[in-house]
């Protein structure tokens, strides 16, 4: 029996559910000297801003218990770069990509989609709302249900194209924030972004990171990221899409967020110490559901609500 991976989100055909999450894949330019990332999905795109960002100075990066904590502060090299020197290279690449948005202010989120919007292989974008926005004294973008509607409305006014909304995980009740995205025109709700969390380095007797905190990714916190997933669908089920992220290194972690309400998945962390990962689910996905009798990925797309 053959098995049909795609899955039509917002009018646009995708190959099938696999994608990768921002951040943890540049701009998939290395990776495809591995493998032809063509086979994916889409490809969610290292965060733009309007102005180039240096980041945080190291360390940024450290191990802890099945994870890894980072604190890069969203280096990047700002959109009229990215739009000058790197975009003419994913023009060539058979897949679609999503920009990863994010900003200090609203005004800085509009002006990076509006330099994004002739840019045809960007399909969509997904708004990092885990950010200060310094005119709110600090507030961040994704904390607050009136900032964040109000990001979303004035996003949309702007865009041609879907706004999914990345949500935080470091909130009270992400069944609100979910809805507020919903009522303020999002497209499409993508979670977790990382946990806030710290490590302490106990011979030199002080934080590991630079900026003492960072975020907290990879296995750990998959059964967090299937909760929250499993929540938000219950409150918006067939009003906008979810992705599922957080956590997914196999095909069982990528079924566990399928099965809880994600219409596709994001490869995040494994991409670091197995490159190979999203490629290894799109097999074992095909497989499993020809093993359970299935002749279409949508079929089993929030299946353990009714299951």
């Amino acid at each position: 029996m053959s098995v049909d991976l795609s899955i039509e989100l917002w009018g646009i055909k995708f190959k099938n559910p696999v994608w990768v999450a921002s951040g943890t894949f540049g701009y998939g330019l290395e990776a495809n000297e591995i493998y032809d990332i063509s086979q994916l999905g889409a490809v969610v795109l290292k965060g733009l801003s309007l102005k180039p960002r240096e980041g945080n100075e190291p360390p940024r990066i450290v191990e802890t218990y099945c994870g890894m904590l980072n604190a890069i502060g969203l280096q990047n090299p700002g959109v009229e770069r990215f739009l000058k020197e790197i975009y003419p290279k994913l023009e060539r690449i058979d897949t679609h990509f999503v920009a990863n948005v994010f900003d200090e202010t609203e005004e800085g989120y509009i002006e990076v989609i509006k330099n994004l919007e002739g840019a045809s292989k960007i399909v969509a974008y997904e708004l990092n709302v885990s950010c200060p926005n310094v005119k709110k004294g600090g507030m961040i973008f994704g904390h607050d249900e009136k900032v964040l509607s109000s990001l979303v409305e004035k996003v949309k006014k702007v865009s041609t194209k879907p706004v999914i909304v990345k949500l935080s995980p470091n909130v009270g009740d992400i069944k609100k924030f979910a809805r507020v995205c919903v009522e303020a025109g999002a497209d499409g709700i993508s979670l977790i972004n990382t946990l806030l969390a710290m490590k302490i380095n106990v011979e030199k007797m002080k934080p590991e990171l630079s900026i003492k905190t960072g975020g907290l990714s990879g296995p750990a916190i998959l059964p967090i990221a299937v909760r929250m997933v499993y929540q938000v669908y219950e409150e918006i089920e067939n009003e906008i899409p979810i992705i599922g992220m957080g956590g997914i290194s196999t095909i069982n972690d990528a079924l566990e967020h399928i099965l809880a309400g994600a219409s596709a998945i994001q490869v995040g962390t494994a991409n670091f110490y197995d490159p190979l990962a999203p490629i290894k689910i799109i097999k074992e996905l095909r497989e499993f559901l020809e093993k359970k009798g299935f002749s279409r990925f949508e079929q089993i797309i929030g299946r353990a609500h009714t299951s």
